[in-house]
């Protein structure tokens, strides 16, 4: 078991590397319990993921409409491109990607020893992340998931021995997206010693983490801590928009009505009738485009194009939920679809899986919506 990789922090602590995909780092969490006979397993999972791993949960319709609703499909689809990364190696050799932590949660269970989940949810995780990306980053980030080179041998021995494949993904993406890898492994290294730190002081600790996180989780528990009050609660936190960040959404509605109100009192009519044509015909266009590129059935690009000239106008609306529902009901994924697109062994699934489909096409309908304003918008004030 000596090949994965642990570090013993003091007498009370050991941090235990493992590869998400690897057999060996599935063996090697029975031989650290039994070697260090800990009293508390952490592990490197919230409770989201802790249930998804013990109680086999999966997607369905409830979920995936909530999805829908919370306008969460972007996350998703991120979430669903990191997981295939490391679900294709895992694969490979026979191992599920998180097996390893599941065998911890399980061991613990069997020595009938308390299991800490030290990791911050996953979907406060993604958050954080998009929102500390700029637009280039967004995008280029995207890019690198989706049209990715073809895929090289992996030495797993390699990646075991050096970080998980999450990590691996974002410390190659950080010259690409800064913004990502800070929150996906620096404060995530924060987090996780931090959690570590504030188990009852009278325990002996196992924590299971991916071994990417390995090295800079002991730089914390053995340098400690900045004395910073909250700064767990802050790192569990998604920051707040800005007013300005608030204000944005409502610029081009705002900017429409005053020009349309100006008009007006002009009496131009003609010039009137002319912006609500180009608004109308932008934001139509656009929005059911990017349906159509998402591969909507007719009825969902029809309810794009109709939606987004008047979610345009209303932030709190978004003709992606409108399109998307459509979609869902239209052609309804089956429960082997939601359970086959969480696989996402290829990336064609987005379109040929129903569940994926669903997704895409909110997705890209947002987007379509919003590049249609903002056309819009321009060609308007342009013709002023």
């Amino acid at each position: 078991m000596n090949d994965s990789p642990y570090i013993d922090i003091d007498h009370r602590i050991r941090l235990l590397g493992t590869a998400h995909v690897a057999k060996k780092s599935v063996d090697a969490v029975a031989f650290h319990v039994t070697d260090f006979q800990p009293t508390t397993v952490a592990v490197e999972l919230c409770e989201s993921r802790k249930e998804a791993l013990t109680q086999q949960r999966r997607l369905d319709r409830e979920s995936l409409l909530k999805v829908i609703k919370e306008g969460k499909a972007p996350l998703v689809l991120i979430q669903s491109l990191l997981a295939a990364e490391q679900r294709k190696i895992g694969m490979n050799e026979g191992v599920q990607p998180g097996e390893e932590l599941l065998k911890a949660v399980e061991v613990a269970e069997e020595h009938e020893l308390p299991v800490a989940l030290v990791d911050r949810d996953i979907q406060t995780t993604l958050r954080r992340a998009w929102k500390n990306m700029g637009f280039r980053e967004k995008i280029s980030l995207l890019s690198a998931l989706i049209f990715e080179e073809e895929e090289e041998e992996i030495d797993l021995n390699e990646v075991l021995t050096d970080q998980d494949l999450l990590s691996s993904l974002m410390l190659e993406l950080k010259e690409i997206s800064p913004g990502a890898g800070e929150v996906l492994v620096d404060e995530r290294d924060e987090y996780i010693a931090r959690k570590i730190a504030s188990i009852d002081s009278e325990q002996k600790i196992l924590a299971v983490l991916g071994a990417g996180h390995l090295e800079g989780v002991a730089k914390y528990l053995k340098e400690g801590f900045p004395n910073e009050k909250n700064r767990l609660e802050e790192l569990d936190t998604i920051p707040k928009k800005t007013l300005f960040a608030k204000s944005f959404p409502w610029l081009i509605p705002i900017a429409l009505f005053g020009v349309m109100a100006w008009l007006f009192t002009q009496g131009n009519v003609d010039a009137i009738w002319k912006a609500g044509g180009i608004w109308l015909a932008s934001n139509a266009l656009a929005a059911a485009l990017c349906c159509a590129l998402a591969g909507g059935h007719p009825l969902s690009i029809l309810t794009a194009a109709l939606a987004s000239p008047i979610t345009s106008l209303n932030p709190m609306l978004a003709a992606g939920w409108f399109a998307g529902y459509v979609q869902m009901k239209i052609k309804e994924p089956t429960a082997e679809d939601l359970q086959h697109f969480l696989k996402l062994d290829e990336f064609s699934l987005f379109w040929k899986n129903r569940a994926g489909r669903v997704l895409l096409v909110t997705a890209l309908t947002n987007v379509g919506s919003m590049l249609g304003a903002w056309i819009s918008a321009g060609i308007i004030a342009a013709g002023l």
